[in-house]
């Protein structure tokens, strides 16, 4: 498994996410939370090659703001490219910005304010993109947006789970609607598509008794039904009990469909989140045969000695073959150092087989002589077409907090 470092070593660069182009996979866009000009910026990081090479570059803020974080990158037919980012102004007023290519990403448009803060009464946070490439969907380069909207904040206040879709691939946004309990906490939603352009809006309940649900759109974003119940979640803790971790672990979902004509789980769809039942960090997939009426039974999927913990998953499913694979961060090797493993499906989820991806393994703390707080909220994971995949993640191996990709 080969690894190839994505930008330099240096200021930190975190939560990193990629989007293959699937006509041309060689073209791939890769973004992070990139320190490297002092303040947190969207670096953005682009391959001509399938992930070997990269060139960098750093998308403008917006008009009166001073930094951005929590950056995702979407692919749409045939050239185009959707970033999507959470800009904020100081410490509030978070805002939700995204950038358009439509030139295989050479070139990214001004930022367009999807969602505007308020003070610390509305701060947008933790975004994702996406745009509808299912082959038979009648909603096909539609744009969609997901986040946390964090309101009353200096009062503790809620985050609730929030969705916006545009109808011209990204050049406008429609109002957000709210779709989880505005008396809850979630953390970072997430949306899978399905064949017939089917959405499936994810999130995780942290509030306790905490639980993971869905609500499913069959109008291309435009209504949504009620919440399903995929599964009760035991949330990890917000520190991983490992001496010498101090970096934060949220517990988020992760959902995909298969859209692959001969997959043997076509048309199934895919949750999976890291949870904390077995007592320590592991993660778990349950999937839905009916278009997300019913779910089974939660099991884990990463073959991990108990005890291990394994956090921050993300999953991709291929819409050539139907693969699975679910990456994430784990200590298996010594208990303390991070690698990404990969755990992959061919036959709809039944069963999977787990295996390394990073070379080498890393301290999560880089060369600092104290604990770090944040490794970043997430690690990310894309379909090289018809049935490889292409991970990038954070990685201290040269000492400092790096963007590292591989398959």
């Amino acid at each position: 498994m080969p690894n190839f470092q994505v930008n330099a070593s240096g200021n930190p660069k975190q939560e990193p996410s990629l989007a293959v182009n699937l006509l041309n996979a060689n073209i791939m866009i890769a973004t992070a939370t990139d320190f490297t000009l002092g303040p947190p910026l969207t670096g953005v990081y682009r391959s001509q090659d399938a992930g070997v090479n990269w060139t960098n570059s750093f998308l403008p803020l917006p008009p009166g703001f001073v930094g951005a974080e929590a950056a995702f990158a979407a692919y749409g037919f045939p050239n185009q490219f959707l970033i999507v980012a959470h800009v904020f102004p100081g410490n509030s007023s978070g805002t939700i910005a995204s950038y358009r290519s439509t030139d295989n990403g050479l070139s990214f448009s001004a930022p367009t304010i999807v969602n505007p803060g308020y003070g610390t009464f509305i701060n947008d946070d933790w975004t994702k993109v996406f745009y509808d490439n299912s082959q038979s969907s009648p909603y096909l380069g539609n744009a969609y947006v997901t986040y946390n909207r964090q309101y009353n904040v200096d009062a503790g206040g809620f985050s609730v789970a929030t969705f916006q879709r545009s109808l011209d691939g990204g050049i406008t946004w429609e109002a957000p609607l709210i779709l989880s309990n505005v008396m809850r906490n979630t953390e970072r939603p997430d949306v899978g598509i399905g064949l017939r352009g089917e959405l499936y809006f994810a999130w995780i309940d942290t509030t306790t008794p905490a639980a993971y649900y869905i609500r499913r759109s069959l109008d291309g974003g435009k209504t949504f039904g009620p919440p399903i119940l995929v599964s009760a979640v035991s949330v990890v803790p917000l520190v991983l009990p490992v001496p010498g971790y101090e970096f934060r672990v949220l517990t988020c979902s992760n959902i995909m469909a298969d859209t692959a004509l001969l997959s043997p789980g076509r048309g199934n769809i895919y949750a999976v989140w890291q949870d904390y039942r077995q007592g320590y960090a592991d993660v778990f997939l349950s999937r839905s045969p009916d278009q997300g009426t019913t779910w089974s039974a939660p099991v884990p999927i990463t073959a991990s000695p108990a005890g291990a913990q394994n956090f921050f998953p993300a999953i991709t499913v291929s819409p050539k073959t139907g693969t699975i694979t679910v990456v994430y961060y784990t200590n298996r090797l010594n208990g303390f150092d991070l690698d990404v493993f990969a755990a992959q499906s061919r036959d709809g989820g039944s069963t999977f087989v787990n295996f390394r991806v990073t070379t080498t393994s890393f301290n999560p703390n880089g060369d600092s002589p104290i604990p770090t707080p944040l490794i970043g909220d997430y690690i990310d994971v894309g379909t090289v077409p018809p049935d490889n995949f292409y991970a990038v993640w954070t990685d201290t191996r040269t000492g400092t907090q790096t963007t590292w990709g591989g398959f």
